[in-house]
């Protein structure tokens, strides 16, 4: 009995997040997947009791989503937009992370703040920030260059740059402190064997830091492909960011403007599908690499 009573313990420990996790996560994900199988008839003119009721339709919707032109086209506009923040906010992370990690940097306290400071900002206000800089009539850069941040040709890039400006901070961060975990008799050593800084960089930290690097960028891809603050934000503002701009946006439209529930249950269910395939895709190409793995 008492070894019976020992044994419950933990699962009465881990009841306060397996309810969480149910009513918080389990059960919205499996009303979606249900009204995703569903659709509205409306019989006759749809006025009176009765003219309009749920049908079940089983995978219709999904099939619908699957062809729509929109979808595909949002996921196009967001590949290269994903590409292009991924490249540019990894990219000055790990130079940041290398760069503070330094033992000459002066200032390394006051330098990481700095840099993190911006991830603290919410998403909304950074974007309205940055889109009243955009603005022709208000903006102190339009007197330095002749840029329309706005136009069809640049919009994509001004989003790009929100993302990365409050991005930046946090991939810093995790890269650093990895980087700080690293034993610094691997950096003597390497001293001793005549190795420069950026020797020392490039083939002893850069490989320790494969696998944190490998964690941030699938925590960037699916942040990526979920772009939503930023075209909504900077919508307003121009007049070249479509409502179906990006796929949450079009499920965001679906769900909010036009009513139709079932059919954004059934895009989000898709979104999420292939936010996972490229998150487990990418982590099949690299898991060698990143842990050793054949």
């Amino acid at each position: 009995m008492k070894r019976s009573g020992r044994g419950a313990w933990p699962y009465l420990f881990l009841t306060p997040a397996i309810t969480l996790f149910t009513l918080f996560l389990a059960v919205p994900i499996g009303y979606t997947v249900y009204l995703a199988m569903l659709r509205t008839k409306v019989s006759g003119l749809g006025l009176g009791k009765g003219a309009r009721r749920e049908v079940f339709v089983g995978f219709d919707n999904f099939a619908a989503a699957l062809a729509d032109a929109e979808l595909w086209s949002g996921w196009l506009r967001v590949l290269g937009y994903g590409a292009l923040v991924l490249a540019v906010m990894l990219g000055l992370a790990l130079l940041f992370a290398l760069l503070l990690d330094s033992a000459r940097v002066r200032l390394a306290r006051f330098t990481r703040i700095a840099i993190f400071l911006p991830y603290a900002v919410p998403g909304v206000a950074a974007t309205l920030l940055w889109g009243f800089l955009y603005l022709p009539s208000l903006s102190p850069i339009r007197d330095v260059l002749d840029v329309d941040f706005l136009g069809a040709t640049t919009v994509t890039y001004s989003m790009a740059n929100v993302a990365v400006w409050g991005g930046v901070g946090f991939n810093m961060l995790v890269l650093y402190t990895t980087l700080r975990a690293i034993p610094r008799d691997l950096y003597e050593a390497a001293r001793l064997d005549g190795a420069s800084e950026f020797q020392i960089a490039v083939r002893v930290k850069i490989p320790i830091l494969t696998p944190a690097i490998i964690l941030t960028t699938v925590f960037s891809i699916i942040a990526t492909v979920q772009v939503f603050t930023e075209p909504t934000t900077l919508r307003p503002l121009s007049n070249t960011i479509s409502s179906t701009w990006s796929p949450l946006m079009k499920v965001y439209r679906d769900a909010f403007v036009t009513g139709d529930l079932y059919s954004a249950a059934a895009t989000s269910i898709v979104i999420a599908a292939i936010s996972l395939v490229l998150s487990f895709g990418f982590l099949r190409v690299v898991r060698n690499r990143a842990f050793g793995e054949g």
